[in-house]
């Protein structure tokens, strides 16, 4: 494809703006129905359609969404964020996998408001690298760990060898953060409880439940457990199971054929309420950018009720401000070591702290969302630490390109 005569259509709108919209009260459903009629009037209209996927997605019709963004990327692969800046600011562009809003790093809530521009360009074995990629400063691999990313992480890893422009976040460093090779990667460190996560197939959960009284699994699983399907996001039939009776009939409840099982770490503090934290790690810096507080152990921002609880924005505001000489100190060590293990120049961390402690991390992931959609008026406070992860993401970049280009005036 040459990406020199892409078809001019009306701009991409943008995961970023279409959530924006739906948080404020947009309705999704009309801009939907927009876009059908864009892209009947205009088959060609490769950013009606992804968009359409985008939507299509978010009000939960996922299988009309993939199919409706394998259309588009029949026609485009390469795709430009609305509103970036055309000039002297860094020129990002992001190798993209296709596949649902999970799949990729939300690389558009980073860079809205710099002068960065991004790029996103979807490859995968079966849309391969066309000839001419468009003129960057740096490459982000923004497809994320899944067992659906594979294909696409290995086909990424054979194309970046030898890349001639700096490299982020390196495909095989990625697929290390599913969660059983991240929590053996993690377990070790000084300072981190991350609890070992097994996968098992749902005959070997079943055989062990039926043959006694205990679930163990190599001498460290113990009852109760927590248990996920393989590949589910935002709590979906995610449990806490305190027994074999519960574990079967957890079995029966869920289709899946594979499971995460780990040991439950209640991280309760002394007023009997959980803490969920999530840190995003830039070039190994940390940075806030929210903190959930509920008295249930499953804690989603969404449902902790945040909205409701003026107290508990306080509490959240106060743990934003004093972030930098808090939290990031008592974890400095553990922080610093977790980024060196997993050698990734952007991850995000959702964590806890235990009645010990330590940080339990519960999961490391390079595509959770960060952002700052939520009400102003509620949530004045979270404009700016947003604002700095976002100069701290730009800065990252901008610190690639000068290590980039000393390589290159090093090899010449």
């Amino acid at each position: 494809m040459n990406f020199e005569s892409t078809h001019a259509s009306v701009p991409l709108v943008g995961l970023a703006s279409i959530m924006r919209s739906a948080t404020s009260g947009g309705n999704l459903r009309e801009l939907g129905t927009l876009l059908v009629d864009r892209a009947a009037r205009d088959p060609r209209d490769a950013n009606a359609l992804m968009d359409l996927a985008t939507v299509l997605q978010l009000i939960g019709d996922r299988a009309t969404a993939l199919a409706v963004q394998s259309q588009a990327l029949l026609l485009q692969q390469r795709y430009v964020l609305p509103g970036c800046a055309k000039g002297d600011g860094v020129r990002l562009l992001a190798l993209m996998g296709p596949g649902d809003v999970a799949a990729n790093t939300p690389l558009e809530f980073l860079v809205e408001g710099t002068d960065v521009t991004l790029e996103m360009l979807y490859v995968s074995p079966h849309l391969p690298l066309p000839g001419r990629v468009p003129e960057h400063d740096v490459l982000f691999v923004a497809g994320c760990e899944s067992d659906e990313n594979r294909e696409f992480l290995r086909f990424v890893g054979e194309l970046v060898i030898g890349w001639p422009r700096p490299v982020l976040n390196a495909p095989e460093r990625i697929a290390r953060l599913a969660r059983d090779s991240a929590s053996a990667l993690l377990r070790a460190v000084r300072g981190i409880a991350m609890p070992t996560t097994f996968r098992v197939d749902r005959p070997t959960i079943t055989r062990i439940c039926e043959a006694g009284d205990q679930i163990d699994i190599q001498g460290e699983l113990a009852l109760p457990i927590i248990a996920r399907p393989v590949g589910s996001h935002a709590g979906k039939g995610l449990a806490k199971l305190d027994d074999p009776s519960a574990v079967l009939a957890y079995m029966q409840e869920q289709v899946a054929p594979e499971f995460y099982l780990s040991n439950f770490v209640d991280y309760s503090s002394r007023d009997r309420l959980f803490r969920k934290y999530r840190v995003a790690l830039i070039d190994g810096r940390p940075f806030l950018c929210h903190m959930a507080i509920s008295s249930h152990w499953m804690i989603h921002y969404i449902n902790a009720g945040m909205l409701e609880s003026r107290e508990r924005r306080a509490e959240e505001e106060e743990a934003m401000a004093s972030f930098e000489r808090g939290f990031a100190v008592r974890h400095a060590s553990a922080l610093a070591d977790l980024h060196r293990r997993l050698s990734l120049e952007y991850v995000v961390i959702d964590c806890a702290e235990t009645q010990g402690g330590d940080l339990l991390v519960f999961e490391v992931d390079s595509g959770a969302v960060v952002h700052a959609l939520d009400s102003v008026d509620l949530f004045p406070y979270k404009q700016q630490p947003m604002r700095r992860v976002r100069e701290a993401f730009r800065e990252m970049l901008l610190r690639a390109v000068r290590c980039g280009d000393r390589g290159a005036s090093g090899a010449s």
